[in-house]
């Protein structure tokens, strides 16, 4: 690898991946910037992570909103909870390595535990109020159908 290619690299990332795309192509895996490829797919792999847990605390906070404030429940929440669902499902079916029980189960957990804070500083409640720990399980975060009493 040469230092063109760390500067490339550094100053314009959309040519260093064709130009890496190009090397793989073509076989020239001695030329290929091994270090930054690595911290690249590292990334991606964390980014598609991030995705799950950012569209789960989305849903797990509406799903705490429709439970601890009936009386509030609008078609705005229950819309919210849906597109978070159909989103979620596409998500896992364009990465099923994420529906790995391990896996998703952190991403509920660390999750949830936004989830409570976004919820009680938007509805002004005490976070207390809510469960510690996530209290539906996975078939039914995903289950069009539910939504919790």
């Amino acid at each position: 690898m040469s230092t063109a290619a760390l500067k490339l690299y550094d100053q314009d990332f959309y040519a260093w991946t064709q130009e890496q795309a190009k090397l793989i192509k073509i076989k020239a895996f001695e030329k290929l910037d091994m270090a930054n490829l690595l911290e690249e797919v590292e990334s991606m792999g964390k980014h598609e992570k991030r995705e799950l847990a950012n569209r789960l605390i989305v849903l797990l906070m509406h799903l705490l909103k429709w439970k601890y404030q009936p009386a509030r429940q609008c078609k705005s929440w229950k819309l919210t909870i849906k597109e978070q669902r159909n989103e979620l499902k596409y998500h896992l079916k364009e990465n099923p390595s994420l529906t790995n029980p391990d896996t998703f189960g952190e991403a509920v957990a660390h999750a949830y535990s936004v989830a409570i804070l976004k919820a009680a500083e938007e509805r002004n409640l005490d976070e207390d109020m809510f469960p510690q720990t996530c209290e539906w399980t996975i078939n039914q975060l995903l289950d069009d159908d539910f939504l919790p009493r």
